[in-house]
């Protein structure tokens, strides 16, 4: 879904609300929804009751059991008032356009000289479709659509309902924040050090695909990118960087691809840096490279100076996989063992 949510400076924090509803027909709506706070998932919704989840244990005793029990009345209010809403809009529909699915995002943004900011963005069918200004209490359509159009006159009647989203935009989301922040500070502080792996593809004989891929790291913030005899490798078209892509264990992954030459005579490190790495890198170097000083055995957790796996010398479908830490700011691996790590 296709909404405006781009990344907070360092030391902000976020507080979101996602809902999905799937009009399979006129008598019956799926709907899911979750809230995170940064990118924890910390609070779902319990179908068919719509009950709230508890995602972990400190998120119910972070406010008084009568706020929750007034939160779970306002949300079934208004999940009840915007499935009805949205149905409504089954009689603009044509027929060929059901099922249908509307997106919803909605939250506070909390920065660290104390300002916010909030919003709420609706997506039709995967489109930004509507956006509720909530200082002027106007919802404001995303598209020129006569759909769009309707649907925008239609919300702006809804004066109750604009007016309760408000106020919970305005004021509850940032206090609510605030005590998630504090009682749930464990979780947001932790940290997973990243393990990277580095192996070859050879699409055709005159090109070979440098592919560094690093996973299991937390949080989501990560520089990873290929160095060329210890210089690193501009943004370019021998250059692709994937999307930072979540994993099933609370973790994440991200790949970075260099298009070189054959035996091009330059050597490749790739390397990351991460915020549980502190001040120094991992680099994990590729060719002509050899593991001076390499530790044998994999493992997760503070080495004293290096530590990792190589794999056998190859060409297509070869990988080095390692935990190889260094300085920031060292030399990277050229021409035999990296600079500034003495014999083992």
């Amino acid at each position: 879904m296709p909404l405006p949510l781009p990344s907070l400076p360092t030391g902000s924090c976020k507080l979101h609300i996602f809902q999905t509803f799937v009009f399979h027909n006129t008598n019956f709506v799926d709907t899911s929804a979750w809230a995170t706070l940064e990118d924890i998932v910390f609070v779902g919704l319990r179908k068919p009751t719509w009950d709230i989840q508890y995602l972990y244990p400190w998120v119910y005793p972070s406010l008084p059991a009568a706020e929750w029990d007034n939160l779970k009345n306002l949300f079934n209010i208004y999940m009840h008032n915007i499935i009805l809403s949205l149905a409504w809009m089954k009689q603009l529909v044509p027929y060929n356009f059901n099922p249908f699915v509307f997106q919803c995002a909605a939250g506070c943004n909390l920065y660290p000289n104390g300002s916010y900011t909030k919003f709420y963005h609706l997506a039709y069918n995967s489109h930004s479709f509507l956006s509720f200004n909530v200082d002027n209490i106007l919802w404001e359509r995303q598209q020129e659509s006569e759909l769009a159009m309707q649907v925008e006159r239609k919300f702006n009647t809804f004066t109750g309902f604009s007016e309760t989203a408000q106020h919970l935009l305005n004021v509850t989301c940032v206090d609510h924040m605030k005590k998630f922040i504090e009682y749930g500070r464990a979780s947001l502080k932790r940290q997973e050090l990243p393990v990277a792996t580095v192996f070859a593809r050879t699409p055709r004989p005159d090109q070979l695909l440098l592919i560094c891929r690093v996973t299991g790291f937390y949080p989501r913030p990560i520089s990873v990118a290929w160095l060329q005899d210890g210089q690193e490798v501009p943004p370019g078209p021998a250059l692709n960087t994937s999307a930072i892509l979540p994993n099933a264990d609370l973790t994440y992954q991200v790949r970075i691809t260099l298009a070189v030459a054959p035996h091009d005579g330059h050597s490749y490190a790739c390397r990351v840096r991460h915020r549980s790495l502190g001040t120094r890198s991992l680099l994990i170097p590729w060719g002509r490279c050899h593991p001076w000083g390499w530790v044998r055995g994999a493992g997760r957790g503070p080495w004293p100076h290096v530590g990792g796996v190589v794999g056998t010398r190859g060409s297509k479908g070869h990988s080095q996989q390692g935990q190889w830490m260094q300085p920031d700011g060292a030399s990277t691996c050229a021409g035999g063992r990296p600079e500034g790590l003495g014999h083992p």
